[in-house]
């Protein structure tokens, strides 16, 4: 088996240091847990298990909010009168509570002369594919000549992202490409607070912080609104027929006076503890699969490490974290879905963090690609130079590539 690599370019000696700081850290943890008469470090946690180092109070809340999670919503609870799903695990379930799935959910607009119209009038961007009443029932308008489907993300360590000051991530705009990557930071009125923040969840980075994540789920996946999105969407703009169905006063998402959290509040608190994924041990084969993937220009988009701000919880404050991603929205090229949303244009989406990539599959944001390996191949526009560079690798080098990415 050859091991023969690339030389590295000059811009990406900072991404071996990060790699170089996970594997010491990894290697080091694992030799103080060999070491005779002194007390074991606590096991990392593993998928859908909270950060360490929270408080009762944390864990209480973290608790309250996974109960929240799986709850089954009805129509007497504000379900509907259109939805996706009747509940936040019945999308984010795999291989925990809080993970990833094959299931899509549908989007979908009209481009006339290169601009993109939502069709907001006939219920777009978003197809809501279920409804308590079969005459609500939503399709594509005929309108629509761009249809795009976007699997469900996994939700492991977005406390930890949200925590990134926006300074960092603005850090990884360029001011002229390299390897043709560009980069672009998703600027988004976060209805949360009010501010101009970096977009950093969703496919197109389209929310800034937890809570409008959380709001934003609760009316277009569950059709409950709530004080950030208090109103209803009608089926296909169809406001007559949803005055009809919905016998459920706005916002549905009520306050419980027992604790002074609404429903969005408590779906924010448990993402917010939820630990990242368990990385995999260091071995000389994961090794070299990183110095591949520093080689190629991967790190170009998907950038090893950040460190999280000052923050009250002390789980959150200072941590550097291994997400693999800059958070950036780059042009895609053919990759791209189609869709205009918030500051992301029709061919940009999102770098996906990887770690915890050996659980999400399938892989890109339609879930076409049954493999990292079928991932990467598909990449384009941005990431054109960097799969290039991969298949120009040998087979063997190519495994030992994706085997570090099933590692972190």
């Amino acid at each position: 088996m050859s091991l023969t690599r690339p030389t590295p370019s000059n811009g990406h000696y900072k991404a071996v240091g990060a790699f170089a700081l996970f594997a010491a850290t990894t290697l080091l943890t694992s030799l103080a847990a060999a070491q005779p008469g002194g007390p074991p470090p606590p096991p990392p946690p593993k998928f859908g298990e909270p950060l360490p180092g929270l408080t009762s109070q944390q864990l209480a809340a973290f608790k309250a909010g996974k109960d929240d999670f799986v709850e089954r919503e009805t129509p007497g609870g504000g379900l509907g009168p259109i939805f996706n799903r009747d509940s936040c695990v019945a999308c984010h379930s795999g291989p925990a509570v809080g993970g990833a799935s094959p299931i899509n959910v549908t989007r979908f607009g009209k481009v006339t002369g290169g601009v993109f119209d939502p069709l907001t009038s006939l219920g777009g961007s978003l197809l809501q594919e279920r409804a308590i009443s079969q005459n609500g029932l939503e399709k594509v308008p005929a309108q629509a000549n761009v249809v795009a489907k976007r699997q469900t993300t996994p939700l492991f360590g977005l406390g930890l992202i949200e925590a990134i000051p926006d300074a960092v991530i603005l850090k990884g705009v360029r001011a002229t490409p390299v390897d043709g990557v560009l980069g672009k930071a998703s600027m988004v009125q976060d209805v949360a607070s009010g501010k101009s923040l970096v977009g950093r969840f969703g496919w197109k980075a389209q929310q800034a912080s937890l809570l409008a994540f959380a709001g934003d789920a609760y009316l277009n996946e569950m059709g409950i609104t709530n004080r950030l999105f208090p109103t209803e969407n009608a089926p296909n703009g169809n406001v007559a027929l949803l005055n009809q169905l919905d016998k459920v006063k706005d916002p549905e998402d009520a306050v419980d006076p027992a604790t002074g959290k609404a429903g969005i509040d408590v779906l924010a608190d448990y993402m917010r503890f939820l630990a990242p994924p368990p990385t995999r041990p260091v071995t000389a084969s994961t090794a070299f699969g990183a110095k591949f993937f520093l080689d190629v220009g991967c790190t170009s988009c998907h950038t090893p490490s950040m460190t999280t701000g000052p923050s009250p919880v002390s789980a959150l404050n200072n941590k550097s974290i291994f997400l693999y991603s800059d958070l950036l929205l780059h042009d895609m090229g053919s990759l791209g879905d189609g869709i205009v949303q918030g500051a992301a244009g029709a061919r940009e989406m999102k770098t996906p963090p990887l770690w915890g990539a050996a659980a999400s599959e399938p892989y890109l944001h339609d879930g076409r690609a049954r493999t990292l390996d079928e991932a990467i191949r598909a990449h384009d526009g941005e990431g054109r130079s960097a799969r290039d560079k991969y298949l120009k690798l040998t087979p063997d080098q190519q495994k030992l590539l994706v085997e570090f990415l099933k590692s972190i």
